[in-house]
């Protein structure tokens, strides 16, 4: 065959350029195996963060910070305030603002119409029950520890993963996760759906149980230490004002009249005894609410570090701690109370105290705090009415106006299945027996109970489900807070210092800031010390913490991250 010189040419050209193809590395495909190998070899990123601790307060307003500020010692409020990236205006984006929608969104990042948790409690049409945000309806689990028949408990109707799963997956099972908490389900919902173990305080027996969910046997560590720190110790301990009466001024009068239906008494100082010669349940109950459940707490923490070995390689682990007895407080007397004003003060020494256990423990530089509220409280009704507004709504009148719409209009039936933190569930089999619409009914009710005083909303299921709320605060916030497979046929949302219920002095759970308004605080390795007054949720703190962990944010998480608050990255 003959060539052209032409040819000749571009053939040696050809040659030429596949022989510096061989001597710069040869195919791409060489090349990216090549590369490939290259990034296996690297050595992943050592995190200086070896233990992170969530820590809610139950029911602690972002004010307090501000109204006890003077009073506060150097090394626990103040200690984060000072060298914390503190968020000023963090509030909660959904309603209800209860417990365990809180702290399912903590470590979620997502509100309750994406992780199911829509009340502490709701009715379960399938079931024809009332059910809980963690209990066990079908019975598959037992309860560890604590008397023979206590309500088993366990993570399985929350939906998503919590930072802790997305640590757990990230790391092959190798992180460690656990979550304490007087309550079980705020042990229960920020530790996720795969921890190493969830604990909480039983009122039955006076000591911390756990879930044959998580194992088959109570760690012999719990065992020990619910018969070494056993809450009997404190049986006829005193609880009285941690500093002169004076300092409490600030506060409503100790003895104020509303008070007066406080179980326990309502005037320091308190004997924890429940009224009984030697511990039992009324004491558990009592002692449950004192400022010496959350110091059997933090010391539960620190058992649970040492013994479960928390912090103590270079795989982050995740600890949540919820102390809840500021909640049992504020319910019985009221953010203006002595008692507030001294559990916070108490709350702000015990922090110190743990802070510094971590110093000494895992190391300065490698923890890293991220504190915050489950939501806040509303001042009680007898308070705010001498100024004049707010009060007491009843649940009886507005399902009585509720029943009497509906049988006047559509015939006589027991119309109401369940009411309860403003969610109305309908008897749909009546209306099915009836040949009505769902949506009918529910317009007809709806309209009854806004015309009721100290009403400022009312949403049907229908409206909920067809997007069409109203394009304010309070809608958005009930969208929020709204799932379709769980919610019943009408939520209720009072207007502002109006409230359901007579079982406490005061409660929470609307879209307003006295419940919404919480903190949201990052402290420890990577954190950006400072003020920032925008905008932000604790639906922000699990993708914060995800963004530093470098770790998938939790599958449904809305948050943004709070880039503000972190250390920029060196390269």
């Amino acid at each position: 065959m003959h060539f052209s010189k032409l040819q000749r040419q571009f053939i040696a050209l050809f040659c030429l350029i596949l022989l510096l193809a061989g001597f710069n590395g040869g195919s791409a495909a060489a090349q990216q195996r090549r590369g490939a190998a290259k990034l296996t070899a690297v050595k992943p990123v050592k995190l200086p963060v070896k233990l992170v601790v969530g820590i809610v307060i139950d029911q602690f307003r972002y004010d307090y910070l501000q109204r006890f500020a003077d009073q506060f010692g150097e090394g626990g409020f103040r200690r984060l305030l000072n060298g914390g990236a503190v968020f000023t205006n963090a509030n909660y984006i959904h309603t209800p603002t209860v417990t365990a929608c809180g702290h399912a969104t903590f470590m979620t990042g997502a509100p309750p119409a994406m992780t199911g948790i829509i009340g502490n409690e709701w009715y379960d049409r399938a079931l024809g029950k009332t059910i809980t945000s963690v209990s066990d309806d079908k019975g598959q689990f037992k309860t560890l520890g604590g008397k023979e028949g206590t309500r088993a408990a366990a993570p399985h109707k929350l939906l998503g993963t919590t930072l802790g799963d997305e640590l757990r997956l990230s790391t092959q099972g190798q992180a460690k996760v656990i979550g304490i908490s007087s309550k079980d389900r705020s042990a229960i919902l920020p530790a996720g759906k795969r921890p190493n173990a969830a604990y909480w305080f039983d009122l039955s027996s006076g000591t911390y149980v756990s879930s044959t969910y998580y194992f088959n046997e109570l760690p012999a560590w719990v065992k020990q230490f619910n018969q070494e720190e056993n809450c009997s110790k404190y049986f006829g301990a005193k609880w009285d004002h941690l500093l002169p009466v004076a300092a409490y001024q600030r506060s409503a009068p100790d003895d104020a009249v509303y008070e007066q239906k406080a179980r326990f008494g309502y005037k320091f100082p308190y004997t924890l005894n429940g009224g009984e010669d030697k511990p039992g349940a009324r004491f558990y109950a009592q002692f449950d609410a004192s400022p010496f459940a959350n110091e059997q707490l933090a010391a539960l923490a620190k058992a649970a570090i040492e013994n479960e070995a928390l912090g103590a390689d270079d795989i982050t682990d995740l600890l949540t701690v919820s102390f809840s007895a500021n909640d049992l407080i504020g319910h019985t007397y009221g953010p203006y109370s002595h008692e507030v004003q001294d559990i916070t003060l108490r709350t702000d020494r015990l922090l110190a105290e743990f802070f510094n256990y971590l110093d000494k423990k895992i190391g300065a530089q490698n923890y890293v705090i991220a504190l915050t509220a489950d939501h806040g409280v509303a001042p009680a009704p007898e308070q705010v009415k001498e100024l004049g507004y707010g009060g007491r709504l009843d649940n009886k009148t507005a399902q009585d106006a509720i029943q009497t719409a509906l049988s006047q209009r559509f015939g006589e039936e027991k119309w109401v299945l369940y009411f309860n933190y403003g969610n109305v569930y309908f008897d749909e089999a009546a209306i099915a027996r009836r040949k009505l619409t769902v949506a009918e009914v529910e317009a007809v009710a709806q309209a009854a109970l806004l015309n009721l005083p100290g009403i400022a909303e009312c949403l049907t299921y229908t409206q909920l489900r067809q997007g069409r709320v109203p394009a304010n605060a309070i809608g958005k916030s009930v969208a929020q807070g709204f799932h379709r497979q769980r919610n019943g046929n009408l939520v209720i949302v009072p207007e502002p210092f109006f409230f359901f219920g007579e079982a406490s002095l005061t409660t929470h759970g609307t879209p307003y800031s006295y419940d919404t308004h919480v903190p949201v605080i990052f402290y420890g390795a990577g954190i950006a010390p400072g003020q920032y007054h925008n905008a932000s949720s604790p639906a922000d703190i699990a993708p914060t913490l995800a963004s530093l962990l470098k770790v998938q944010p939790p599958s449904n998480s809305i948050g943004r991250v709070l880039g503000e608050a972190l250390k920029p990255v060196s390269k």
